[in-house]
């Protein structure tokens, strides 16, 4: 949920000391220069593995290199684990790394040498710290849950029956941005403050903010992020990569850390459209435990890569929102504005004024996260953790109260004491609330689109990010998430351009399992502009 400096960080010092020692360590003798003994640091912007430059390869690319024996899972792995040593104490993007990582890198290549072809075979993927990963710790950011080591949620078992190594788990907002006002985005009682990878001074949007920094600054081939409302796309528009909040049903749940059963979900996080679209066929799959998933049945893909058209935009129709999402920033009007010229001339129709009616839903959107939360998340502490933990919502708000000089250090908990005092999910206010929030997200996509006969509607994902700021929290001026994270339709975000060096992106919504088609518009889209560009790790943005 993301609609809207120094830190104590007890756990990750000594994980990252455990990398450093364990994983890199055997790698110095091969990586010092002659002279001094020291490891040679090639800069930031250097990506190259193998004469290939990863932050610019697609996972076939990489695949095709695998195969022809150019690269290797484990110098990939090798790399990354080399990278996050060395960068992530400037981002605080990653808070745990599988210490398993490289003998599984090891594996995948003798499995490829007898013939193993899977999609996402070798890859290493960071998955956010709110999905369950077996050996690593789940913790959705509190200190509540150090230590917490669940098995692995569906869609982490989706990953590896792919052929996915996960490498790690990154940082989060804490309880995924739902447990008080004035919150700084990226930060959690677990891992700190992530900072956006662009300007190390700026926020990175949340919750997904480690997934997005890490992806972004090139910790990993791919990362997962989970949404609510927003936390996919924002931290991908404000780090400048990919996002894909699918539609609900398309990714099981069971397994992650909720705020909601109607609204949850996992998605992609890459840098470029072809990844988002082979992970996200990997996580598809029916989920006996989770209902929401027998949806699914003929309704999505099995290859997204494969129907991917860079000639989609040719002919489309596509929508523009700005009311609500325009007259704030300047900067985020000035991107929009050349994206309408060029998507017209890419080919493409462009109508203005499909702007999707919301304001009406965000009261009840509020009340009904609320008791869905407050039921959710009893849930899951009652069938994911051991009996020492919290088991209840009010358990976690007496464990903040009894540890608020950490948990409590920068802002309160009043969400999660509103969430505790609403009722049962049988109370007629939430059935109530819940219906309407989503007639109205929905009504106002499928009669948005309708209206014009569009392909898709398209709105600024974010403005660019704002600085840090852990006493007040963030100042965040605009989204356009909301429509789709209510209805629980799909929404893909990719980079549209720079304001001042910060990227700011633009989303593609569409109807319910319509993510074939928003892939191949923002496949489209990416081909023909090539926006993005590397990050740099600036410490503030130039001229500021």
């Amino acid at each position: 949920m993301s609609r809207r400096g120094t830190s104590n960080r007890p756990a990750r010092t000594t994980l990252i000391g455990v990398l450093v020692a364990l994983l890199v360590g055997a790698l110095v003798a091969s990586a010092t220069g002659p002279a001094t003994g020291e490891p040679r640091r090639p800069p930031v912007t250097r990506t190259t593995v193998a004469g290939i430059d990863v932050d610019r390869a697609t996972i076939p690319q990489l695949q095709r290199a695998m195969d022809r024996g150019r690269l290797s899972s484990a110098r990939l792995t090798r790399f990354y684990l080399q990278r996050i040593a060395r960068l992530d104490g400037r981002l605080d993007a990653v808070v745990t790394t599988n210490r398993q990582v490289l003998a599984q890198a090891r594996a995948a290549d003798r499995a490829r040498a007898r013939g193993d072809s899977r999609p996402l075979l070798g890859i290493p993927v960071l998955v956010k710290d709110n999905v369950n990963t077996t050996g690593m710790p789940t913790t959705a950011g509190s200190l509540a849950l150090r230590g917490s080591t669940p098995p692995d949620a569906f869609v982490v078992r989706r990953l590896k029956a792919a052929g996915a190594l996960v490498l790690g788990k990154t940082n989060l907002s804490e309880w995924a941005n739902f447990r008080g006002a004035q919150s700084s985005s990226g930060w959690s009682a677990v891992g700190g403050q992530t900072s956006n990878a662009h300007a190390l001074d700026r926020n990175p949007c949340g919750s997904s903010s480690g997934s997005g920094v890490a992806v972004s600054a090139d910790l990993a081939t791919v990362a997962i992020g989970t949404e609510t409302d927003g936390s996919i796309v924002c931290p991908a528009g404000q780090n400048g990569v990919v996002g894909v909040k699918p539609t609900v049903g398309l990714a099981s749940r069971t397994g992650i850390v909720p705020i909601s059963r109607e609204q949850d979900t996992a998605g992609p996080m890459t840098r470029n459209v072809t990844d988002a679209a082979v992970v996200l066929s990997a996580l598809t799959g029916v989920d006996r435990e989770d209902p929401a998933t027998a949806d699914q049945v003929g309704r999505v893909e099995r290859d997204y890569a494969r129907g991917l058209d860079r000639a989609a935009l040719r002919g489309a129709r596509i929508g523009v929102w700005r009311e609500g999402t325009s007259g704030v920033s300047p900067e985020t009007d000035a991107v929009v504005d050349r994206t309408v010229r060029r998507l017209r001339a890419l080919g493409a129709t462009v109508v203005e004024g499909a702007d999707i009616p919301i304001e009406a839903a965000y009261d009840d959107e509020t009340t009904a996260l609320e008791h869905e939360f407050k039921q959710a998340i009893g849930d899951y502490l009652q069938r994911w953790t051991a009996p020492r933990y919290p088991k209840t919502l009010a358990d976690l708000i007496r464990f903040n109260r009894a540890n608020a000089a950490t948990e409590l250090r920068w802002f309160g908990q009043e969400t999660f004491e509103s969430a505790q005092a609403r009722g049962p999910l049988t109370d007629p206010a939430y059935v109530e609330a819940r219906s309407n929030a989503r007639r109205v997200a929905r009504e106002g996509i499928e009669e948005t689109l309708a209206a014009d006969d569009l392909d898709a509607i398209v709105a600024p994902t974010n403005s660019p990010a704002w600085t840090t700021d852990l006493v007040n929290g963030d100042h965040f001026l605009l989204g356009s998430s909301s429509p789709s994270a209510i209805a629980g339709y799909p929404n893909v975000t990719v980079p549209a351009g720079y304001a001042a060096g910060l990227p700011v992106g633009v989303s593609f919504i569409g109807p319910r399992w319509g993510e074939q088609d928003l892939l191949s518009l923002a496949y489209s889209w990416e081909r023909a502009t090539q926006v993005r560009t590397k990050p740099r790790l600036l410490a503030t943005v130039p001229g500021s």
